[in-house]
């Protein structure tokens, strides 16, 4: 007996159109009436995964308890649902045929000619289906990468016509995405791509129950009507998302518009209770109600990129709500602030309550993080540094301190004296990249008093990582002696996994990533944390 369902979520017209963020919302308000969903993205690269992706590439790469290097969107789906992700949770059409490939060297096909159609079809389907077979979910949402219509993209949506057939009427359903272009000259919305993009959908036999129309402006009736009518579906399935002034406006929106009833109508699931969303709208009164401001400066290398940072801004957006404050991020470039005279560095930082420095692979822009790093301590500002950050902080700390001038990290240096970052053991230089580095969530104890262990309230935390080098356990007893604590520590390896600055208000390094575990409704402690302190910065 079938009992999971399952939801398709595709794309038209053009890319990033939002479906993420409507599968995230869509999968909250359901969540929010008692149904247990997960989400999926199939993303059509031939990448096994995004990990070796260069960040202006891809965005960030986001990582799952498990260890699974992702797709960003993995992290909005986390974030409105708190729920958590897996391997299982993003598909790529390379690890789809790695693995296929991986069979039919092993003989699994038993002589038979392996082709896109049934053999990466059915890995497919077996892959979507992995998340429902496991008994833990009503509903399975599938967000299918890139537009109807492309190369790449069509062993999917053949996949999900010969499922949708396979599962029977009523377990499945497709919710299509398309943009609504507004042309100013005619001063008129045009439905006609919309149009093509469900043709070209029909035309590899998949029919849209549901057409989402990406809009700046309001849809009419008449516009609805027209929609529906050449969409083959009913008018109610018609549903508008509209420019919003916060992505954490979206459920509301589309609550407003009936995307989950019509959902749950089209599937033959109870639609008597309204979602519970209280806590969300909460979240919003306090985002956009807050009076204070307070000017956090994000100090990384790929800036031009904002999703390059996307789990970290979003983190700063949920802890500044749970404070009652607005946070204004100052995107400043590593690279740039390396080659300003003291002056003009001084005037990048002018109004600036906390400095958070980003992580990152690579030496590019490292000293004017190292530079960042020192002018945040000597200044008492409120700092945070994550991974690279956090490795930028021990470095600058031996080399201005301890007076370990040629201090550096193996990964950019292979001929210091005082290598205060080394690889992990079994990581090097030349260590294959994919899928190598110490990746998913660890234990971690925290010092007692130690500004980690205040801002957590316990002395025991799992948090997730993604890096190839650590801290230098030979030089942490002059660290130390000099002021700077290793507060946080793998209980059986002895990992340092946090330092701290003494004789300061907040000065905190994770070599873990703390964004990745941030939520609306539970904002991370770090966090919220560091913007109270930046908050009070030059009012004692």
């Amino acid at each position: 007996m079938q009992t999971t369902k399952y939801i398709f979520v595709t794309g038209g017209v053009t890319s990033s159109l939002g479906k993420g963020i409507v599968s995230a919302s869509l999968g909250k308000l359901l969540k929010a009436r008692g149904y247990r969903v997960t989400i999926q993205k199939l993303d059509p690269y031939i990448n096994i995964d995004p990990g070796t992706m260069n960040p202006y590439e891809h965005g960030e790469c986001y990582v799952t308890d498990d260890g699974a290097e992702t797709d960003l969107d993995l992290g909005h789906y986390e974030r409105f649902l708190s729920v958590n992700t897996s391997q299982a949770n993003n598909i790529t059409t390379g690890r789809i045929y790695q693995t296929v490939i991986e069979k039919e060297r092993r003989g699994d096909y038993l002589g038979k000619t392996v082709q896109v159609i049934p053999h990466i079809t059915d890995e497919i389907q077996h892959r979507i289906q992995a998340l429902g077979e496991t008994g833990a979910y009503d509903m399975v949402i599938t967000e299918i990468g890139g537009t109807v219509g492309d190369i790449e993209s069509l062993p999917y949506i053949e996949a999900v016509r010969q499922l949708r057939y396979n599962l029977g009427f009523g377990n499945s359903m497709v919710i299509h995405l398309t943009l609504i272009p507004y042309l100013k000259a005619a001063g008129e919305l045009k439905t006609k791509p919309t149009q093509n993009s469900v043709k070209t959908l029909l035309e590899h036999g998949v029919q849209p129950d549901v057409v989402v129309g990406r809009t700046e402006h309001p849809l009419s009736d008449d516009i609805r009507k027209k929609i529906a009518l050449f969409c083959n579906v009913p008018k109610e399935a018609v549903i508008q998302s509209i420019d919003a002034e916060s992505i954490y406006d979206v459920p509301l929106l589309m609550q407003e518009e009936g995307l989950d009833a019509v959902v749950l109508n089209r599937l033959g699931l109870p639609n008597n209770l309204p979602p519970d969303l209280s806590s969300w709208k909460s979240f919003l009164t306090r985002l956009k109600t807050a009076q204070k401001i307070v000017h956090i400066a994000l100090v990384g290398k790929y800036v031009e990129l904002k999703d390059a940072y996307k789990s970290i801004h979003e983190a700063l957006i949920h802890a500044g709500a749970a404070c009652d404050f607005k946070v204004h991020v100052h995107w400043l470039h590593s690279e740039m602030l390396d080659t300003l005279s003291a002056d003009d560095f001084h005037a990048q930082f002018e109004g600036i309550q906390g400095i958070l420095v980003a992580p990152g692979f690579g030496d590019r822009g490292i000293e004017g993080k190292i530079r960042t790093i020192q002018y945040a301590r000597e200044r008492q500002i409120p700092f945070f540094g994550i991974c690279l950050g956090m490795q930028c902080a021990v470095i600058e700390f031996a080399r201005n301190v301890c007076g370990f001038d040629d201090a550096h990290s193996s990964e950019f240096s292979t001929t210091t004296t005082h290598p205060v970052i080394h690889y992990l053991h079994g990581q090097s230089a030349d260590v294959r990249k994919g899928g190598t580095m110490r990746l998913g969530s660890y234990p971690c104890m925290l010092s007692p008093n130690s500004s980690a262990a205040n801002a957590y309230n316990t002395l025991q935390i799992h948090e997730r990582h993604r890096h190839r080098l650590e801290f230098n356990d030979a030089f942490l007893n002059v660290l130390e002696e000099n002021g700077m604590k290793a507060t946080g520590r793998h209980p059986e390896l002895g990992l340092v996994e946090i330092v701290e600055v003494q004789n300061h208000p907040w000065f905190v390094g994770t070599q873990f990533h703390p964004e990745y575990k941030s939520r609306v409704e539970e904002p991370h402690p770090l966090f919220v944390a560091f913007l109270k302190h930046a908050e009070t910065y030059n009012k004692k």
